[in-house]
């Protein structure tokens, strides 16, 4: 696992540098972090899914975690359907998932 964590790293470098060199914004931050965990239960996992869909939304890039263009939100949508992904929207909410380690 450390082989793939450091071409990762490698991965987050290049675009981070190519990036914030079309923007003009050298020193920017792009990438954040990046680790493995486990899931240790269907409540960890669907709080997980959860705050994908919504990081996007979270942080402001998008109104509805429907419209972000690189979310597979429309696929998971497709597979579960609305009413189900409502339902696991409800039984795991986010409430602070993210709160310590998902900031600017």
């Amino acid at each position: 696992m450390a082989d793939l964590r450091r071409e990762i790293g490698k991965l987050h470098g290049k675009t981070a540098y190519e990036w914030n060199g079309e923007d003009g914004l050298r020193g920017r931050k792009v990438w954040f972090n990046c680790f493995e965990r486990a899931m240790k239960s269907d409540r960890h996992y669907f709080a997980s899914l959860n705050y994908v869909l919504n990081n996007a939304v979270h942080h402001g890039y998008a109104e509805k975690w429907q419209d972000w263009p690189w979310s597979n939100a429309r696929q998971y949508l497709e597979e579960v359907g609305c009413k189900r992904a409502t339902e696991i929207w409800r039984q795991y909410p986010l409430l602070d998932y993210g709160t310590k380690w998902d900031k600017f």
